[in-house]
């Protein structure tokens, strides 16, 4: 079973479109009707670079509009269809999707559309091509993949079979017991097979198709169980991609093709169809890594933090400074000049690093080169979509190499501490979010929670987090209201301690800016909450927000931005598995109205 991808999914022009595709592994594609008319290749001149590609054309479509309607516009339709079968020939595609009619001349009356449909397919028979009917979702008449099926049936017509469409059917909330009568189709009669996903959206089936698929995995359809049952019943045709979404439309095509491919090879896995490398779940943050071109600021924050510079690296411009299990690298490499301070790199234990890059890479996110010195330690690295590297790590292990066997620890050891990564939060591109979280489902093997909108002054932001079973991995994805503004949609790295208010104390005495909360704010949870005395008003000095739900309570603050970065002090009671969504408003208002440190 090859991949596949409707042309519509990418940006660009056809050609570049047929490009991205066979970069990133396709074997076929859609050639989508719009993506050839706005073409300036002829159609054999496409079919030549299709070939020189490496891509088959597995589906010339849509055509709209043609079964169910009165004889004299049927004819005008046979007319339109003669057409498209010779420029199939041309192009060298043998398969037409057509679509179940929305016209309001189309009549409820299956017979006759069984008839104009099996005409058609005489018609498709003499030019050797084969019609795919297809039920929209939104179809007059015609909505549902078993309606479609009884009309080809009754039809009779070797060149006429069904396109199912797992948008088409899901979203119009088909549960697994509804999925069966799949297996009434013969395998032979599944002509085609699309795909995608979507977000659970209320909302106009038509609206939800056009603006918010994306692939599977990325959404909230039990698309693996559908293409079970299509396994099932004996289709052996494409997996093919048919994606209509404002974002991938308007992003970079390369890209978006390794995500659509990585998202067909990870559901390829999921149904049985492929046999990857197991995913290695981390078990553990190793560090995080700030590059800077300036050491003096970033410094200063984390020894307010309490962090001691521990190590630094035997041949980089790299220093390791940890409190207690927290350790944070600092590089000021000249590659630091362009950017400012960032989070460049997270490293992660694994229980076994060469599985996990084996795994990364037969997801399309192969091991990242790296300058090493004689000597350095052999780490594996893959870049996530927003650009981190993720470095696999196994530091307890005396069997493999240890990153931190790079560095020469420094005379004064770090005091002992309770401190530890609670969570890291990055910020993505726009067009990145979803294939963010896809990727850190399929190549980490990290689980995704629900997406929540945050409330921004300027708009929304949409954060979702991937985690271990155990928590011992946190990583908050998020694509930011206000994408110029780096001091608000700056990654973070969240502490955790056993005493925020003592470790708020002691940063502040320190030195320490902790980011102001506005009294509004405290008015409100005295409001919600019940605290004792004196609580509120500590919390209300040193900026501490407040949450709570059914697990128990989450106490955090933030310190100011430093460049792209800044910290949070997290106390989180064992059962809470937030990251204090509802204080989110406060803090980006907050941050929004302060200025970075540099």
């Amino acid at each position: 079973m090859h991949t596949s991808i409707a042309t519509v999914s990418l940006s660009g022009t056809l050609t570049e479109k047929l490009a991205a595709a066979a970069r990133a592994g396709f074997a076929g594609v859609e050639i989508f009707e719009n993506d050839l008319l706005a073409c300036p290749l002829a159609p054999e001149e496409i079919r030549a670079r299709c070939a020189d590609l490496g891509l088959s054309i597995d589906l010339y479509q849509p055509m709209r509009d043609v079964e169910g309607v009165p004889d004299e516009v049927f004819v005008r339709n046979l007319r339109r269809a003669r057409h498209k079968f010779e420029l199939m020939n041309r192009l060298g595609a043998d398969t037409l999707l057509v679509c179940s009619s929305v016209s309001p001349d189309a009549v409820d009356d299956d017979a006759r559309a069984a008839g104009q449909l099996a005409r058609l397919a005489g018609l498709a028979e003499e030019f050797g091509i084969r019609v795919a009917y297809e039920a929209l979702a939104w179809g007059r008449h015609v909505n549902t993949y078993d309606h479609a099926w009884r009309i080809v049936e009754t039809a009779g017509h070797p060149a006429l079979g069904v396109c199912l469409d797992s948008f088409h059917i899901l979203s119009r909330g088909s549960e697994p017991e509804d999925l069966g009568g799949i297996a009434d189709i013969p395998g032979e009669k599944i002509f085609f097979l699309q795909l995608a996903d979507a977000p659970l959206l209320a909302m106009d089936a038509l609206q939800w198709s056009r603006h918010y698929r994306c692939f599977p995995g990325q959404g909230g359809f039990d698309v693996a169980g559908l293409v079970r049952h299509v396994l099932a019943a004996g289709y052996r045709g494409p997996l093919s991609l048919e994606v209509f979404n404002d974002v991938f439309r308007q992003a970079d095509a390369g890209p978006t093709a390794v995500d659509a491919h990585r998202s067909l090879l990870l559901l390829k896995e999921a149904v049985g169809a492929a046999a990857l490398p197991p995913p290695v779940v981390p078990t553990g943050v190793a560090f995080a890594e700030l590059l800077t071109p300036d050491a003096e600021p970033v410094t200063a924050l984390l020894t307010a933090l309490g962090f001691t510079r521990a190590a630094r690296h035997r041949g980089k411009p790299v220093d390791l400074w940890q409190c207690g299990e927290a350790r944070v690298l600092v590089n000021t490499a000249a590659t630091a000049r362009r950017d400012g301070t960032r989070l460049a790199a997270i490293g992660l234990e694994s229980p076994d690093p060469a599985a996990a890059a084996r795994r990364a890479e037969a997801l399309l996110a192969p091991v990242l080169p790296r300058h090493r010195a004689p000597g350095d330690a052999s780490l594996d690295a893959v870049a996530a979509p927003d650009g981190t590297e993720l470095f696999l790590c196994a530091t307890g292990d005396p069997e493999l190499p240890s990153w931190r066997a790079d560095f020469i620890d420094l005379p004064d050891t770090p005091a002992s501490s309770a401190t530890r990564i609670d969570h890291l939060a990055l910020t993505q591109p726009w067009h990145h979010f979803d294939e963010a979280t896809l990727f850190h489902r399929s190549v980490l093997g990290l689980t995704a929670q629900e997406s929540v909108d945050l409330a921004d002054p300027y708009g929304l932001m949409r954060s979702r987090a991937v985690t271990t079973a155990d928590g011992s991995v946190r990583i908050a994805l998020g694509v930011g209201a206000a994408p110029t503004d780096d001091t608000v949609h700056a990654a973070h790295i969240a502490l955790a301690t056993e005493d925020v208010v003592a470790a708020a104390r002691a940063f502040r005495a320190a030195g320490g800016r902790l980011l102001p909360v506005p009294a509004n704010y405290y008015d409100d949870l005295a409001a919600r909450y019940d605290f004792a005395d004196g609580e509120l008003e500590t919390y209300r000095d040193l900026g501490i927000l407040y949450d709570r739900d059914a697990g128990g309570a989450f106490r955090h603050c933030y310190t100011e931005t430093v460049g792209r970065v800044f910290f949070e002090l997290v106390q989180r009671d064992p059962g809470h598995q937030g990251y204090g969504a509802a204080n989110a408003p406060v803090r980006l208002a907050a941050q929004h109205a302060g200025r970075p440190l540099r």
